[in-house]
């Protein structure tokens, strides 16, 4: 995958990256094209944080490796995560 994402491509990426968790994302509404990035346990507690910048997120391979960072934190705190890979 070469070609810059646009934001609803990285929204779905993230939303699947943290499965079983729900990835909640949105851009703050201060037009900086941030994308904000929560995971929530099943108890809607809050397990996890990013942020994105916008030169990141349209990156294929720069998701990646923030998505990848932020699961691995997740992880290092006891959270189990599905096995997830990049969309090609």
């Amino acid at each position: 995958m070469n070609a810059p994402l646009r934001f609803n491509d990285a929204l779905l990426i993230a939303g699947h990256a943290f499965e079983p968790f729900q990835c909640v994302a949105w851009a703050p509404q201060d037009g900086n094209g941030e994308l904000s990035l929560s995971v929530i346990d099943r108890t809607s507690t809050r397990i996890g944080h990013s942020q994105i910048p916008r030169s990141a997120y349209s990156d294929p391979e720069q998701l990646a490796s923030l998505l990848e960072q932020a699961r691995a934190a997740i992880s290092s705190e006891g959270y189990r995560l599905e096995p997830w890979t990049m969309p090609a």
